[in-house]
């Protein structure tokens, strides 16, 4: 079984945006357009907490009791999914719900992997961060890094991830880490650009599947749909230039969705930059036709 999980959060503090996604893509019709609807369950809404603008002087973040209440959720979630041997397939929001599923999933098998697929590394220190957001930052919160002025309410939350358990593909904005002096986890993790994806978008997953099965390991397959080109998906809040198109990121997807792969996050869709839902269905499309069915059956069967 498929759990479709929701998670209505948007790290800005505030409940539009990306908060929007999961609701407008299941309107879009995720459910009635897989081959098998009957392999496919709601979970519903996780509780993300009251909206909050205000950054904690503590940590840097914003909206802290919210992601608090967030990640812990999301965790319970994904662990419940897991622990009922299904394949969540988790709908954001942005991609700090990846602190919560990536924790359920160390609760439910230990070590794992993360294939993290992104237009940004996500790995500023919370104080450093532009925006405050936690969605600027949980890459590298998940790894260990800038955990310092966070609340043990949330550090208790937090997966502990091994560096060299972690490949990232697609991001390109290291010049504006470059710009803010800030260090990129390109040092300490295996991390693909994007033009070093041009033509050869599946390699990079298929050699690290092969090197998470080598090492006993399942994993975790994240997609941030901001690594796509602005020309392929505009309704994403803070576009660059550069990306990957559709065929790529189908590729990585299809090829990330191998055997071993635990489930799925989706992230930063942003349904008022879509008013006609045409981006909507795009991605809808995109879903349907980047899993394999019978691997995607398979895990349903379990």
């Amino acid at each position: 079984m498929i759990d479709i999980i929701e998670v209505p959060f948007n790290s800005a503090g505030t409940a539009d945006s990306v908060a929007g996604g999961p609701a407008a893509l299941l309107h879009a019709g995720i459910e009635q357009r897989w081959r098998k609807p009957t392999a496919i369950g709601r979970v519903g809404e996780v509780d993300v907490g009251a909206p909050s603008t205000v950054r904690d002087p503590a940590s840097g973040l914003l909206a802290l009791d919210s992601l608090i209440t967030m990640t812990a959720a999301v965790r319970d979630a994904v662990r419940r999914s897991l622990r009922g041997d299904h394949f969540p397939l988790v709908l954001g929001g942005d991609c700090s719900l990846l602190l919560g599923t990536m924790k359920a999933v160390q609760d439910v098998r230990g070590a794992a992997g993360l294939l993290f697929v992104d237009g940004h590394e996500d790995a500023w220190p919370p104080r450093r961060s532009t925006t405050g957001e936690a969605a600027d930052c949980e890459l590298g919160l998940a790894l260990g890094l800038h955990r310092d002025g966070l609340p043990p309410a949330l550090i208790a939350q937090l997966p502990d991830l091994a560096a060299e358990h972690v490949v990232a593909l697609g991001p390109r904005d290291q010049e504006e880490i470059a710009a803010h002096r800030a260090a990129s986890v390109a040092k300490i993790i295996r991390l693909h650009r994007d033009e070093q994806l041009r033509g050869r978008a599946a390699g990079p997953v298929g050699d690290a599947v092969q090197r998470f099965r080598s090492a006993g390991l399942s994993w975790w397959l994240h997609v941030d749909l901001d690594v796509l080109t602005t020309e392929a998906l505009s309704a994403v809040d803070y576009r660059q230039p550069g990306g990957l198109t559709w065929a790529e990121l189908r590729a990585i997807t299809t090829a990330g969705l191998a055997d071993g792969c635990l489930g799925l996050s989706l992230t930063d869709y942003n349904p008022d930059l879509d008013p006609g839902r045409h981006q909507a269905r795009a991605i809808v499309d995109y879903l349907v036709t980047a899993f394999d069915q019978d691997l995607v059956a398979a895990a349903a069967a379990r």
